[in-house]
């Protein structure tokens, strides 16, 4: 990965770049610390974040005294390649104050933030199949038949919702959901824009 360490010159120091780091499910910004290439490969190497920390003067892996480590799941680096976007998996709070973020926010973006979660794990079953994969296998299948699956459990929830058993309605709910957002991926039509069209029908 190609970036510019010594851009930032003496807005911060010479050798380092900022790195923002954002939950890959909720898309919260955590946090924000400054890597040099030493931090940075030792980070892509163990798939753990670590930075270089001005006030120590050395690397500084978040989570070596907490073990709230930040497990890494992708490193982006921007348009002019003098900082990073660096999206993981958090073991806990990070802020040494206790909070979800060190701007002091609840790590959540509502439940309906986690379906981009999901979309993701749709689109990887999709992209690398596995034999124990469920998912996988409905794709294997193809269109068709993930179709009258989407029809079966719409089905099966229309039977629930004339029953007062909420807990078998709502799980009816969530197959009738998984399995639709299965179809979309397979015919290649995100999620978004399904919401894009409820949004110009809303506006009208």
């Amino acid at each position: 990965m190609n970036l510019d360490f010594d851009k930032q010159g003496g807005l911060i120091q010479a050798g380092l770049i900022p790195a923002i780091i954002q939950d890959a499910k909720t898309d919260k910004v955590l946090m924000l610390g400054y890597m040099n290439q030493e931090a940075l490969e030792k980070t892509e190497k163990e798939g753990i974040v670590t930075f270089f920390s001005r006030s120590k003067q050395r690397l500084w892996t978040k989570g070596e005294t907490s073990n709230n480590f930040l497990h890494v799941v992708e490193i982006m680096k921007d348009c002019d390649e003098d900082t990073l976007l660096i999206k993981v998996n958090p073991d806990g709070p990070i802020c040494h104050t206790g909070a979800d973020t060190c701007w002091n926010e609840a790590n959540e973006s509502g439940q309906a933030g986690w379906l981009n979660h999901l979309k993701a794990v749709i689109r990887d079953r999709k992209n690398n199949p596995s034999e124990k994969s469920y998912t996988a296998s409905l794709f294997e299948k193809g269109t068709n038949k993930i179709a009258q699956k989407v029809g079966e459990e719409a089905v099966e929830l229309v039977i629930e919702a004339m029953d007062s058993n909420d807990d078998l309605f709502k799980g009816e709910a969530a197959d009738l959901l998984f399995h639709y957002l299965v179809l979309l991926e397979q015919r290649g039509i995100d999620f978004d824009e399904i919401i894009n069209v409820l949004r110009e029908r809303h506006g009208k």
